[in-house]
């Protein structure tokens, strides 16, 4: 087995696993503050569970995550920073709804009253420390779906705030996640409102080139033998010296380690000494959720010449939502679907043909008959991804905050965690796992003095 040997500067030597935008974020802390830092990725290229396809027409497709918004400050000083643009989400025209099969022009009555709620008691809640609220107990054991069921005027109500909720923030079905759990989401990303929007929300701008050609240039900027692609991690030792961290063929030595990972994968690394009970559980208790992401292409975006703006949502049926993807100034229209939780698997376990077939018949339903007939379907499958296993990003069970959340961020002696699951703010999304990964490098420099 080779020996990677890091060159000795001031501040020790640290080794960051994983490059999508946490590693990223921490490996160029370091650098800046002249540690000697190696950033070891299992796949072939930088971006983590960020991915874009090139088209002939020289567009792109975001196949993973995309969307920037308000308040999300570090990601659109790093767009700014890297020499980037930002451009806003298609809007034209109007939203469509589809309430128990039929179309309706207005959300559900009561949805208002019950996103206030979920804010209300979200505004009491601690991020850092979301077990401590005092509700806490009883959040953590009722499901979303069980205090929707309890708390919604009527079944219909209950069921499309459950798929926005549940499915559209964290790509999981209502009876999967924690009240406790959601509650730290919205506060995390200053409420639905913000959470769920378009203009003004989290969706509203996009990254010229897609995220991947930001994590592209945050890799160029560090030395190109500070990075390692194709070398998986799959131990980690560490005693009174440093760090040992095998990743592929060679064995890197260290002062400390980031695991910059999604809790579950993280949960797969062979730790010698092995992990406190309590951090391997939480790595058991937070698996990832199930989103199906498809594109479908059309000649044009031809919901625009209907007046409709190509965002689409529905209770019931394989699909929650669409929005417009189109690009500006390229030919062709783009409308991106989402399946989440129960849905997103019963579609992943259909044969190729009958899942395709499902897909185009969901989108008529929701746009209409053009909508059934695009010139192709693109998905990606980060579920079957070996280095990512599910998307949006990981998820307590229900029950398990109290017990297992405080573990989620704490050091385990050199080794220190960050990932978007870690962050305090913007938890989920890519402003989350920067700030997660200088929160790491953060962490680092104190330990290393």
């Amino acid at each position: 087995m080779g020996i990677g040997v890091c060159r000795a500067v001031r501040g020790g030597r640290v080794i960051v696993v994983g490059a999508g935008f946490s590693g990223l974020a921490c490996a160029l802390a370091l650098h800046a503050a002249d540690v000697d830092v190696l950033l070891v990725e299992a796949r072939d290229r930088v971006g983590g569970r960020t991915l874009s396809r090139p088209l002939p027409d020289g567009g792109w497709l975001d196949l993973g995550a995309q969307w920037i918004g308000p308040t999300q400050d570090r990601m659109y000083a790093l767009v700014a920073a890297y020499g980037l643009a930002t451009f806003p989400s298609a809007a034209h025209g109007a939203p469509t709804l589809l309430l128990d099969g039929r179309r309706v022009t207005a959300p559900p009555a009561g949805l208002a009253g019950l996103l206030g709620t979920l804010d209300e008691l979200a505004a009491g809640l601690d991020p850092a420390a979301p077990w401590r609220a005092a509700g806490a107990a009883e959040w953590d054991g009722t499901t979303l779906g069980g205090w929707l069921a309890a708390t919604a005027p009527d079944p219909v109500t209950a069921r499309y705030a459950g798929r926005l909720l549940a499915g559209g923030l964290l790509a999981v079905s209502p009876a999967e996640v924690s009240l406790l759990h959601l509650l730290f989401y919205l506060r995390s990303g200053g409420g639905a409102d913000a959470l769920l929007g378009m203009a003004g929300g989290a969706q509203q701008d996009r990254i010229v080139g897609g995220p991947a050609a930001l994590a592209q240039r945050m890799a160029d900027a560090l030395p190109p033998a500070r990075l390692r692609l194709d070398a998986p991690v799959d131990a980690v030792a560490q005693d009174r010296d440093g760090v040992r961290v095998r990743a592929g063929d060679e064995t890197h030595r260290g002062d400390a380690v980031v695991v910059a990972l999604a809790p579950a994968l993280a949960g797969r690394i062979r730790y010698d000494p092995p992990l406190p009970a309590l951090r391997d559980g939480l790595t058991q208790r937070m698996p990832m959720g199930a989103a199906l992401k498809v594109h479908a292409l059309y000649l044009e975006p031809f919901w625009r010449a209907a007046g409709r703006s190509g965002v689409a949502t529905t209770d019931t049926g394989p699909l929650t939502e669409t929005v417009d993807n189109s690009l500006p100034g390229l030919p062709g229209g783009v409308l991106t679907a989402f399946s989440y939780g129960a849905q997103a698997r019963a579609l992943r376990r259909l044969p190729d043909a009958a899942r395709r077939s499902a897909l185009r018949d969901a989108l008529g339903a929701l746009l209409g008959p053009a909508a059934a007939d695009p010139e192709n379907l693109i998905e990606y499958d980060w579920s079957a991804d070996p280095w990512t296993r599910g998307c949006f990003g990981g998820v307590l069970t229900p029950g398990s905050w109290r017990d297992f959340g405080p573990e989620l961020r704490a050091p385990v002696g050199r080794v220190h965690w960050a990932g978007t699951e870690t962050a305090t703010r913007w938890s989920g999304y890519l402003e989350g796992a920067v700030t997660a990964g200088e929160r790491a490098a953060a962490e680092v420099l104190a330990a290393l003095g």
